[in-house]
C-alpha cells in the first residue's frame, strides 16, 4: 500500500510572514541548507500555525501561533519545543526539533523541527490506503497503543518532571478551564454555569495518576508511513503536553471522537475519520483503554462531559478572536453556535441514565 503524504498549500495571506529573515536565520543555526525556501501552509491550524519549507536539499516544518494570540499559557513556542527535545528519547514519535527562535526575526517565536514524510488523517479516509474494516480497526488500536504508550513514559526523568505541578491536576484543571470560558465570553453565549457547578461536585477525590498527556491527542496529530498507513511513524502538535491524569487526556481526545450513529449536528463536526466501519466506537476505546492499563474507568462520564466542555472553551475562545477580528479565516464564523451545541451535548451526558 501506499499513502498520500499530507498536502500543504498557499499561505493564507493573513499567516504570511518574512520568509528572508527566517531563512537568514536558519541558515545560521542549520548546517548545509541550500538556497532559498518555497514556503506551503499545512491546512488545519486553527491554533498555531504549520507551514513546509521546501529547500532544495531539504525540508523543514516551521510552527508559530496565530497573529493576535494572547493567552498567557497557550501558544507557547518556546515551551513547546522544550517538551519535545525532552520527550525524544523516551518517545521515538516526536519529531527532532532544530531550531527555536524568540520573537526578535518575524515578531513571533517560532520552533523549526524535521519533517516526518507521511500521512495526516483529516476527515475522511482516503481510499488509497486501501484498508478495509479489520484494517481501520487495526489503524484505530494502533492509535490508542500510542496514548498508552505515552502515559507509560516515565514522568519523573529530567526535563519532564518539571512541566507538572504535582497533586491536584484535576481541580486545576476545572478551575483553569472554567475561567478561560468566562473570558472567552462573546455576545449571546451559553454561560454553561450548571455544567461547571456539575463538573465540581463529580470530580474525583484524588487523581488516579501522573503522567506525560498530550492533551490532544487526536488522528490529525499524528503521521501515518507513507509505505504503511498501520504504523505511526510519529505524533505532533505539543503545545498542550504536559504531567497529568490520563484519563483527563484520553477524555480530551475523545471529545473529537465522531462516530458512526451520533447525531447529524456533531457528525457535521467531524474533522477526522472516527465514523469508518472498524473503528473502535467511545465507548469501546475506553474498555481497551482500561483494560490495556489496568486502570478503574468506571468513572467515565466526569471524564468525558470535562472533555467535552474543554473543546467548547476552545472553540469559543477561537470564535472570540474571529469575532474580535484577529483573524479573517472564515472557518471560524460558525464556533460560537458550535460551542452552544457542545454545551447541550454536555448537558445530554449529564443527564444520561446509562
Amino acid at each position: 500500500m501506499t499513502a498520500i503524504p499530507d498536502q500543504a498549500r498557499a499561505v493564507r495571506d493573513e499567516d504570511a510572514f518574512d520568509v528572508a529573515r527566517v531563512d537568514t536565520y536558519l541558515k545560521q543555526h542549520i548546517t548545509g541548507l541550500e538556497g532559498a525556501p518555497a514556503v506551503k501552509q499545512f491546512p488545519g491550524g486553527a491554533s498555531n500555525l504549520t507551514y513546509l519549507l521546501h529547500y532544495p536539499n531539504r525540508e523543514l516544518v516551521l510552527r508559530r501561533p496565530p497573529r493576535g494570540a494572547k493567552a498567557k499559557s497557550a501558544h507557547d513556542m518556546m515551551r513547546e519545543a522544550r517538551i519535545m527535545g525532552a520527550l525524544k528519547a523516551s518517545y521515538p514519535y516526536v519529531p527532532a526539533i532544530l531550531a527555536r527562535c524568540d520573537e526578535s526575526v518575524i515578531g513571533q517565536d517560532f520552533y523549526v523541527m524535521e519533517r516526518l514524510n507521511g500521512t495526516i488523517l483529516r476527515r475522511d479516509l482516503p481510499p488509497e490506503l486501501g484498508l478495509d474494516r479489520e484494517g481501520v480497526r487495526a489503524l484505530c488500536l494502533g492509535f490508542v497503543d500510542r496514548l498508552i504508550e505515552l502515559h507509560q513514559v516515565d514522568a519523573t526523568q529530567p526535563g519532564l518532571k518539571e512541566l507538572g505541578k504535582g497533586e491536584g491536576y484535576i481541580a486545576r484543571q476545572l478551575a483553569g478551564w472554567s475561567e478561560r470560558w468566562r473570558q472567552a465570553a462573546t455576545e449571546g453565549s451559553d454561560p454553561c454555569d450548571d455544567v461547571i457547578a456539575w463538573l465540581g461536585a463529580q470530580q474525583p477525590a484524588h487523581d488516579n495518576g501522573s503522567c506525560v498527556i498530550h492533551n490532544d491527542f487526536r488522528f490529525d496529530n499524528v503521521v501515518l508511513a507513507a509505505s504503511n498507513p498501520l504504523d505511526i511513524v510519529g505524533v505532533l502538535d505539543w503545545e498542550l503536553a504536559t504531567i497529568g491524569n490520563p484519563l483527563m487526556d484520553l477524555g480530551s481526545s475523545l471529545a473529537y471522537w465522531v462516530q458512526a450513529d451520533d447525531d447529524p449536528v456533531f457528525q457535521s463536526f467531524r474533522r477526522q475519520p472516527t465514523h469508518e466501519a472498524g473503528m473502535l466506537t467511545r465507548r469501546e476505546v475506553v474498555a481497551y483503554y482500561g483494560k490495556r492499563t489496568g486502570m478503574d474507568v468506571s468513572r467515565w462520564r466526569f471524564y468525558e462531559v470535562f472533555g467535552l466542555f474543554r473543546l467548547m472553551v476552545i472553540i469559543q475562545q477561537i470564535y472570540r478572536r474571529y469575532a474580535l477580528g484577529q483573524t479573517t479565516n472564515p472557518q471560524f464564523a460558525g464556533f460560537g453556535d458550535a460551542a452552544k451545541y457542545m454545551g447541550m451535548r454536555c448537558r445530554r451526558l449529564i443527564s444520561a441514565k446509562d
